[in-house]
């Protein structure tokens, strides 16, 4: 089977080039996530778009839960019919002053993202690592992708052993402690991300979705492999979560 582009994490409602960005990740065939901030952007993005490429992710993102909690209800209400779930998690650097209430919000979704089962988790992570694998466990009826990881190398063993996949934007090769972040991540767990339009690329404007093929040469070089082995091997990554096994 040929080999095929992704991102499973792009803030395509954000986008500043929303038209174009969408036509040309049709062009291309990108299989996209496209992670939303808050439930009724969801709705909003979710109407706006009819896409074999494009997968709206139902999301409520950490640092804006206290100030939008009256559209928790409407999360909960959306939840049962979406498939992809995201941004989700915790944050306790930029809203550490809310951590009582994502964690509420955080074992919610997780308790019923399990009961219902099947679902594909994007996670916000930033200083909460301990507390996001603690309340996901072992044995978490839905799959799992730690969104930027930032995280020490220890908590990467555990949350493998609990199933975790880690999508890499262009990003983290950019500093020691992502590369380090990278080498350590077993190669069937890698998974790709732009984040956009959040990360910015060597000229400093925002790294799209279609420049993605920029990470598969990162990770092949990175991995000591050519690009299309290394895009197989993402391929196979990509599949195995979005399967139902």
């Amino acid at each position: 089977m040929t080999n095929f582009l992704f991102d499973t994490h792009a803030h395509l409602d954000l986008s500043p080039n929303f038209t174009e960005d969408i036509n040309n990740i049709e062009r291309l065939k990108i299989y996209t996530l496209a992670v939303t901030n808050l439930p009724p952007l969801y709705v909003k993005f979710k109407n706006k778009i009819e896409s074999k490429y494009i997968k709206p992710a139902l999301g409520f993102h950490p640092e804006l839960l206290e100030k939008y909690q009256k559209f928790i209800p409407q999360m909960w209400n959306l939840l049962d019919d979406a498939k992809y779930i995201g941004e989700v998690g915790l944050d306790y650097k930029v809203a550490a002053n809310s951590k009582s209430i994502q964690l509420r919000f955080f074992e919610s979704l997780i308790n019923k993202c399990d009961m219902l089962g099947g679902k594909i988790l994007t996670i916000h992570s930033r200083n909460s690592v301990d507390d996001i694998l603690s309340i996901i466990g072992s044995k978490f009826n839905s799959k799992f992708i730690l969104h930027w990881y930032s995280g020490n190398l220890k908590n990467i063993d555990l949350a493998v052993a609990n199933g975790a996949y880690f999508s890499i934007n262009n990003a983290m090769f950019n500093s020691s402690n992502g590369i380090k972040i990278i080498n350590h991540i077993p190669t069937d767990r890698l998974l790709l991300e732009s984040d956009y339009p959040f990360v910015m690329n060597k000229n400093k404007i925002p790294f799209r979705v279609t420049d993605i093929s920029e990470i598969v040469d990162n990770l092949a070089k990175n991995r000591n492999k050519n690009y299309d082995e290394m895009l197989g091997i993402l391929n196979i990554n990509f599949r195995k979560i979005l399967s139902e096994d």
